[in-house]
């Protein structure tokens, strides 16, 4: 599919050049054209006013010509610059021949590439010829050229078409690879607890199981599916642009400080402290419910993922315009070629997220949120543990 569409990509490309091209060197070639026009038949027009002046003055001329002065007893008089022998009889009655029966007092000899014009006077009539063949050689040379040009020009675009086709198809690649990955991890985020409700519906049925427990089993799985499923929704949601965000003026200090009360039990719990330093009267423009959410997160994040200690949540001031939250809790440190990587949809560590319940969707929809608020998030490491920092634009002091 991936090479249709890049073939695609570069027949359409190289079809709008190729139309550009032939229009460019058509209107090129088109006016020059009629520009030599213009100047031979202005030369000639003066070529045969000048034959008719009595004097004869010399005409200033870029082109080969000659004049045939009738005189009114019938002689003819050659004269001009011409590489044609204009003292050959038969050759000035063959092109006098050849103008009368044509019949027109203006018109163009192909055979000799003369143009030609009949003026009379009372007196004499004369006929002036312009050879316009090294016209018709530049014409020839601007053609070829011109074509000479647009086969390079052709060839150059076709090699940058190709380069663009990768690069423009590469995001598609990529959204294609990351679809694959994500049904291929979704399916199996859904196997196991879809085992687990199988293989406990099963045991249901035999008179000698607990049913307690198997229906305690199967209310859990249950609940895992529920939390994975709306986790997949949202960030599809947030994919197509379904969700709307109801952005308001916030104070983002009381936001995290509420997020915080609930989770100092469950830290407890876990052998953590949880310790904040919250700088007050942060005001942002955003969602309270998803900052919230952002919040919940990196705080769930944390307590999963941290061995006993003290779980840090700041939030301050960073210049005039932005405000920088961070959440830091001791256990084993991110690899550096996988801090980028656990933002990533369904992203597990080997060592980490096997055995907590996570589904590696949270870190995802943390990072979608931040987006939509304009601002950046990421991670770091040390020996003693991980920070996630979290910046984004607020209102001045």
């Amino acid at each position: 599919m991936l090479k249709k569409l890049r073939r695609r990509f570069v027949l359409i490309n190289m079809a709008i050049v190729t139309g550009m091209l032939l229009v460019i060197f058509g209107l090129v070639i088109h006016f020059t054209n009629l520009d030599l026009d213009a100047q031979s038949d202005s030369m000639l027009q003066k070529i045969a006013q000048n034959a008719l002046d009595p004097v004869g003055r010399e005409p200033n001329t870029q082109l080969p010509y000659f004049t045939l002065r009738f005189s009114a007893s019938g002689q003819v008089v050659a004269s001009g610059k011409t590489h044609y022998d204009i003292t050959d009889r038969e050759f000035l009655d063959e092109l006098i021949a050849t103008i009368y029966d044509i019949n027109k007092t203006t018109g163009y000899l192909e055979d000799y590439h003369l143009k030609y014009t009949v003026v009379t006077s009372p007196i004499v009539q004369v006929i002036a010829f312009v050879d316009v063949s090294s016209q018709q050689s530049a014409m020839l040379s601007l053609l070829q050229v011109s074509i000479l040009t647009a086969v390079a020009a052709l060839a150059a675009f076709t090699f940058i078409s190709i380069l663009l086709a990768r690069w423009a198809v590469n995001p598609v690649d990529k959204a294609w690879q990351q679809q694959k990955q994500f049904i291929s991890d979704a399916s199996h985020e859904l196997k196991t607890p879809l085992t687990v409700i199988m293989s406990n519906a099963e045991l249901l049925q035999d008179d000698g199981c607990d049913r307690g427990v198997c229906a305690d089993n199967i209310l859990a799985s249950s609940q895992q599916m529920r939390h994975l499923v709306e986790g997949m929704l949202e960030l599809a949601r947030a994919d197509n642009g379904q969700i709307q965000t109801h952005f308001e003026n916030m104070d983002l200090s009381k936001t995290v400080s509420d997020s915080i009360l609930p989770f100092e039990p469950m830290f407890f719990e876990s052998g953590l402290r949880l310790e904040s330093v919250i700088e007050p009267g942060i005001l942002v423009h955003g969602s309270q419910q998803h900052l919230h959410q952002l919040t919940d997160i990196l705080l769930d994040n944390a307590q999963k993922y941290s061995t006993p200690g003290i779980v840090d949540v700041k939030l301050s001031r960073q210049g005039k315009n932005q405000c920088l939250l961070t959440v830091s809790n001791p256990g084993t440190p991110i690899p550096q070629g996988e801090l980028e990587s656990i933002f990533q949809r369904f992203y597990r560590s080997d060592t980490a997220r096997t055995s907590s319940g996570s589904f590696g969707l949270g870190l995802s929809i943390a990072q979608r949120i931040v987006q939509e608020h304009g601002g950046n998030i990421w991670a770091e490491s040390n020996p003693s543990g991980n920070r996630f920092s979290v910046l984004l634009p607020c209102y001045p002091q």
